[in-house]
């Protein structure tokens, strides 16, 4: 580290940052920059972050919904915009991935796992046969 560098990381800068107001924390970083409204939708935010013009707390970030929370500080458009949640932290994701897993032992079939026999080949005609008069997949006749 030359001498400059040293004396630099020494000294505290102090920068004038614009509050962003949110309401719950983590929020995703396109959401803040939409809510600061220096962008004009969510897909213009998420195309400024990846392409690497916004940096938070100091650090290029190229994820959108990378998780800010209260006092995280971000960069764009040489302005700067401090996130500010009075809420406390909370995980909604827990509670979807549970109800996600609930949803899917729901939606499984018991019958799933057996085996289905194969049909013998004289068997395999009349079968056929019978699905069309039962109301199976059958030519759909117009005249």
């Amino acid at each position: 580290m030359s001498e400059f560098e040293a004396d630099y990381q020494d000294d505290e800068v102090e920068i004038e940052a614009i509050g962003v107001e949110v309401s719950t924390q983590p929020i995703e970083l396109y959401k803040v920059l939409k809510i600061a409204d220096v962008v004009s939708g969510g897909g213009e935010a998420k195309y400024a972050i990846t392409e690497g013009y916004v940096a938070v707390n100091g650090e290029i970030e190229t994820r959108k919904r990378r998780k800010l929370y209260d006092g995280d500080l971000i960069e764009f458009n040489q302005e700067y915009y401090l996130v500010i949640c009075d809420a406390p932290v909370s995980e909604p994701e827990i509670v979807k991935k549970s109800a996600k897993a609930e949803l899917s032992d729901k939606t499984k079939s018991p019958n799933k796992d057996k085996k289905k026999s194969q049909p013998k080949q004289g068997v395999a005609e009349e079968s056929s046969k019978s699905n069309s008069s039962k109301g199976g997949r059958g030519a759909i006749k117009f005249f």
